[in-house]
């Protein structure tokens, strides 16, 4: 269930109510008259089917509500309520393969965004996954990859697109290209501080290197890898359950790829290069189709869902 908190103003309560009324998963439904002071209004709360959340939302834009007053919304954790259990039996489909297109792009646009932390993290793990480069450890590269926050504009990207939406498309897009060139530089500068200080060496980035090889070396693999990353990646995101975007972050090597470019520009390593940045763009394509698809593939889902419950409403 979400729990919604509305500010609503007085010209506006009929029709907020009228729309909470239309839908079979909207209930626990409480007006405060005159509670809001700024802005000026009632607050209305009620509890809705995440099954049917998609649609309250869309119709509660509708009545500009959105615009002079205030939609809020919340995960409830625990529900004991009869009320609520008819809500969910009713609304169609379930719960958590749920498609809820405003919580999907606040999700994204927070983490889609150009920002300092954002740059920071990038930078850092960047670093981390040229330590593991080097050093040939998995370990450190498994890190870089769980400390990347390049995810979150690649499915800002994903939702971008499937919505048409330009705006968040290229502030997406300028997150990561922005923020891969800020890292890739600091990089290359921190590899040949590193060796400077004899704790990097060309004779071991050159060498050998049988547990971290495959960052520069792409193949068909590393496409099927990423495709099965993405469609993970926006499932966690569209279902809520955000904790799986640490496997996805460790399943492709985006970061990892990108520090074996930096250091290999820093050695002046033009094939090594090249490689970590073909690896790169395969695995960043791979997730964007895969996310792309899942999205249209979810959408297209509860579009169906949602005709055949209004059929058998009508019927």
């Amino acid at each position: 269930m979400l729990h919604l908190r509305l500010i609503v103003p007085h010209d506006l309560r009929k029709a907020v109510l009228d729309s909470l009324d239309g839908f079979v998963g909207v209930t626990h439904v409480v007006v405060l008259p005159d509670a809001a002071v700024r802005p000026a209004g009632d607050v209305v709360l009620c509890d809705v089917a995440r099954e049917s959340a998609d649609e309250v939302l869309g119709a509660l834009r509708e009545t500009g509500l959105s615009e002079r007053g205030a939609i809020s919304a919340e995960e409830v954790a625990l529900t004991l309520s009869a009320a609520a259990d008819e809500a969910e039996r009713l609304a169609p489909g379930e719960g958590a393969d749920a498609l809820v297109w405003e919580a999907v792009s606040e999700i994204t646009h927070e983490e889609s965004t150009l920002t300092a932390v954002y740059l920071a993290f990038l930078t850092v793990a960047t670093m981390l996954a040229a330590c593991g480069a080097v050093l040939d450890s998995a370990i450190l590269v498994v890190g870089a990859m769980a400390v990347g926050p390049e995810f979150g504009p690649l499915a800002g990207f994903c939702v971008a697109l499937v919505q048409r939406r330009a705006r968040p498309a290229l502030r997406s897009l300028n997150a990561l290209v922005a923020g891969f060139a800020v890292a890739m530089a600091l990089t290359v500068l921190f590899s040949l501080l590193m060796d400077a200080l004899g704790l990097f060496s060309q004779a071991a980035f050159d060498g050998a290197r049988p547990n971290t090889s495959f960052i520069w070396q792409p193949d068909a693999t590393s496409f099927v890898v990423a495709l099965l990353a993405g469609v993970a990646g926006l499932l966690s995101l569209t279902s809520a359950k955000a904790g799986m975007l640490v496997g996805v972050a460790i399943s492709v090597t985006t970061v990892p790829a990108a520090a074996n470019a930096a250091v290999a520009l820093g050695y002046g390593d033009l094939n090594q290069f090249w490689g970590s940045s073909w690896q790169l763009l395969v695995n960043m394509l791979g997730i964007v189709v895969a996310g792309v698809l899942t999205l249209l593939v979810q959408q297209g889902a509860w579009r169906v869902i949602r005709r055949r419950a209004k059929q058998a409403a009508a019927s």
